[in-house]
């Protein structure tokens, strides 16, 4: 019987880092970027895309003071409301393929 209390005691021990740790990577930001820092993107630290940051000779390299701010932040938010509703696409299509899987069994930390 105490096996069986060490065991559970473990499993909870686990749980509680598994949150701890998946807590921890929600709040991390990490960065990356293109063409000489013309493109920059940013993910939590489990790849969830965040934000992109472009600059005016991303978009127009031989003539950047032609491009305004506002077509800056209008293709940002373009691009981003893109990336997010495909990532929403590709989770729901991914929780039903995993529901099939597990017979519809909800698996903490599975999805």
């Amino acid at each position: 019987m105490m096996n069986m209390m060490n065991m559970m005691k473990q499993a909870q021990n686990i749980q509680k880092r598994l949150k701890d740790t998946q807590d921890e990577l929600n709040g991390m930001e990490v960065s990356g970027e293109a063409g000489n820092g013309t493109v920059k993107v940013i993910c939590d630290g489990k790849g969830i895309f965040k934000s992109i940051k472009l600059s005016a000779a991303a978009i127009d390299p031989e003539n950047p003071s032609s491009v305004s701010e506002d077509t800056i932040e209008m293709l940002e938010d373009l691009i981003t409301a893109a990336i997010n509703q495909t990532s929403e696409k590709a989770q729901k299509i991914m929780e039903e393929k995993m529901k099939a899987v597990t017979g519809g069994i909800s698996i903490p930390g599975l999805f």
